[in-house]
């Protein structure tokens, strides 16, 4: 083997690992790339999931701040009247507290 069999060797083999490592390279970042459009998806996903929690917490938020305003010493008083009843005591109806 002569010096110029020897270069040629070499370049091909050069060549060949740059090939390799360029087609390994170009593998791991289309793999990368779908991995990222997954998690893309995903957390696309969750947002949506977690919008719709939210939006049912404020209508029930909503909801309870309507009670607390609109009536809650009303309705405070009311539970606590149907708790002092003894059970299975006879109501008097307003014409008898009256007369």
């Amino acid at each position: 083997m002569n010096s110029a069999d020897i270069s040629i060797i070499a370049v091909t083999a050069i060549i060949t690992g740059a090939v390799l490592i360029l087609l390994m390279t170009r593998r791991f970042f289309a793999f990368r790339e779908k991995k990222l459009e997954a998690e893309t998806t995903l957390a696309a996903e969750k947002a949506a999931q977690y919008a719709v929690s939210n939006e049912e917490l404020e209508q029930r938020v909503r909801v309870l701040e309507q009670i607390v305003t609109d009536s809650g010493a009303q309705t405070a008083a009311q539970i606590e009247a149907l708790r002092s009843k003894p059970l299975g005591a006879p109501q008097k109806s307003s014409q008898e507290s009256l007369g």
